[in-house]
């Protein structure tokens, strides 16, 4: 089966947006695709959430399956504990996932906030679903200052458990990045010890679905099924601040 679990360095990095284009290219190009959410937090019943957002942006083809939903805006465990309702639990998550693959070419698990956000009172994190799964696991980054400290102890955090990094991709790219932006682009693969697979436009989210399911292959990387290169994207305005260096 390809699954493939999608993590980010925090919240409000651009991870739903890039699910919806890891959905958009692959539904593209032929293969039907299936994207589930463990636990959908900060959303009422029967308000949209972040599956029906990637659905509405990569088209109906898109399965979308959400296993919990807690109505306030915080980390899963705790979520389910305020609200009085069962927390999702790995080994269901990873269930839930087989059965997708079993009739989907590839199966897209969107977390909720960073890698290690606690699902239950055990603290049990998505770093499991993906050690279950045997699944690699896809950064969303941030591109500003401030974002390589939270890439590297993600990658370390996977590393440690074993767990293979697909890449890093920036979740929102600004339209004039500035000095950091620039120079991160260089740095983010250094320290995360793993490629930097695209770039996904700040404001991605608010095209027309048809705008962004043919804008999304220039958003991602031949590894990821699009066509973004990263030589030509990084550019020479910043000089590489680690000289000799190479992702691991």
């Amino acid at each position: 089966m390809s699954v493939l679990v999608v993590t980010g360095t925090g919240t409000e990095v651009g991870k739903t947006v890039t699910t919806a284009a890891l959905a958009a290219v692959a539904a593209r190009s032929g293969r039907s695709v299936a994207v589930l959410k463990p636990a959908q937090t900060g959303v009422a019943p029967g308000e949209p959430g972040d599956v029906d957002e990637v659905v509405r942006l990569a088209g109906d083809a898109v399965t979308g399956v959400e296993l919990a939903r807690y109505p306030e805006p915080l980390a899963p465990g705790t979520a389910a504990a305020r609200a009085g309702l069962a927390p999702v639990r790995p080994g269901q998550v990873a269930d839930a996932v087989e059965k997708l693959a079993a009739s989907h070419d590839l199966v897209l698990v969107e977390g909720a906030g960073g890698l290690l956000v606690r699902f239950d009172e055990e603290g049990a994190t998505l770093a499991d679903v993906a050690g279950l799964l045997g699944a690699p696991v896809l950064v969303v980054a941030a591109a500003g200052l401030g974002t390589l400290n939270s890439v590297q102890l993600t990658g370390e955090a996977l590393r440690s458990r074993g767990l293979r990094q697909a890449g890093v991709v920036i979740g929102s790219w600004p339209r004039d990045p500035g000095l950091a932006e620039r120079c991160n682009v260089a740095d983010l693969p250094v320290v995360a010890g793993a490629g930097l697979l695209g770039a996904v436009p700040a404001g991605a989210g608010a095209l027309s679905p048809g705008a962004f399911r043919a804008g999304a292959e220039g958003w991602l990387g031949p590894e990821l099924g699009g066509g973004w290169d990263g030589g030509a994207f990084a550019g020479s305005e910043c000089p590489e601040a680690y000289p000799g260096l190479t992702p691991s």
